[in-house]
C-alpha cells in the first residue's frame, strides 16, 4: 500500500474494562465493533477475569491521528498489560483482534497463559488485501453504515439474519456507530498484516475457532494457523459465520471453559 507510515499508538488511550474474577482474560474484538462485543461471554465471568478494551478509533478510545498496523496494536496492548499490572493472562482475538493475539503471543510469549483466535487470519490473501484499502475509501466516504449490507452477510449466517435476534442488532447498530476513520486505519492495518513469523513462535495452547458457514480463506488459515502452531486444536462452531463468538455464544463459553480449565498438554 503507497505510503504506508505507522506511528507508534499511546496506551494512555485505552480503557480497560474488567469484569468478574478469576484467573485474567484478556479479549480483542473485530473490525468496526468494540469491546461490548464480548458481552455474550458473561457468564464466564463467574470463572474469569473478562478484561476488554476498544481498539483505537472505536467506542471509547480516540482516534490516534495516525495510521498504525498490527506490530503497534500489539505493542500498545504490552504498555497497557504493563500499566494495569496483568503479567500473564489468557488472551483471545476475533479477526482483527485474532490477529493481534497471534502476534502478540509470538512475541511475548512469556505474557500468555493460553491462547485462542477465533475467525483470524496471520496474512489476508492478495485478493483481500488489494481490497482493503478500497474498503477504507468507502468507510471515509460514505461511513461505515455504507458497507453494513455487506458485513452483515460476512458477519452472519442467513439463519441468524432472517431471525435478527439482539447479538445480530448489536453487531448492526455498533457498525453504524462505527468512525468511519476509526474503521478505514484498522482497514489500512489490516492491508498491511503479516504475522506469520510471530505465528510460528507461538508456545502457548491454543485454541483455534471458525465458523462452519466461514469463507474458504479463513478455513485456509486455520489449516495453516494449526500447522504452525505446535499445541494447537481447532474448533468448528456449528451453524455460525464470521462472527461465530456473536452468533453462537453458548457453544463458544462451553468450549472455552473445557479448553481454559483443563491442564496444558506439555
Amino acid at each position: 500500500m503507497e505510503n504506508w507510515a505507522p506511528k507508534p499508538l499511546d496506551p494512555g488511550m485505552i480503557t480497560l474494562h474488567r469484569r468478574g474474577k478469576g484467573k485474567p482474560l484478556v479479549l480483542l474484538h473485530c473490525l468496526g465493533q468494540s469491546w461490548r462485543f464480548w458481552d455474550v461471554l458473561d457468564p464466564l465471568m463467574e470463572h474469569y477475569e473478562l478484561i476488554a478494551y476498544s481498539f483505537p478509533g472505536h467506542h471509547d478510545t480516540p482516534l490516534p491521528g495516525h495510521q498504525y498496523g498490527v506490530p503497534e496494536l500489539a505493542e500498545q496492548l504490552r504498555a497497557v498489560a504493563e500499566r494495569d499490572g496483568l503479567n500473564k493472562f489468557h488472551l483471545m482475538g476475533i479477526s482483527l483482534g485474532g490477529s493481534v493475539a497471534q502476534y502478540f503471543a509470538g512475541m511475548y510469549p512469556e505474557m500468555i497463559d493460553k491462547l485462542v483466535l477465533a475467525d483470524c487470519t496471520p496474512r489476508y490473501d492478495d485478493e483481500s488485501r488489494a481490497n482493503w484499502p478500497v474498503r477504507a475509501a468507502a468507510a471515509r466516504k460514505d461511513g461505515v453504515a455504507s458497507l453494513i449490507p455487506f458485513l452483515m452477510q460476512v458477519f452472519f449466517t442467513r439463519e441468524s439474519l432472517d431471525g435478527d435476534d439482539p447479538n445480530v442488532q448489536h453487531v448492526r447498530e455498533t457498525f453504524t456507530a462505527c468512525d468511519g476513520e476509526g474503521y478505514a486505519l484498522a482497514c489500512e492495518a489490516l492491508a498491511m498484516l503479516d504475522a506469520r513469523e510471530q505465528t510460528r513462535l507461538v508456545k502457548a495452547p491454543t485454541l483455534i475457532m471458525y465458523g462452519s458457514e466461514e469463507r474458504q480463506s479463513f478455513k485456509d488459515a486455520t489449516l495453516w494457523m494449526s500447522e504452525a502452531i505446535k499445541r494447537s486444536r481447532v474448533l468448528e462452531v456449528p451453524r455460525a459465520a464470521h462472527a461465530s463468538v456473536r452468533e453462537r455464544p453458548e457453544i463458544v463459553a462451553h468450549h472455552l471453559r473445557i479448553f481454559l480449565d483443563q491442564e496444558p498438554l506439555r
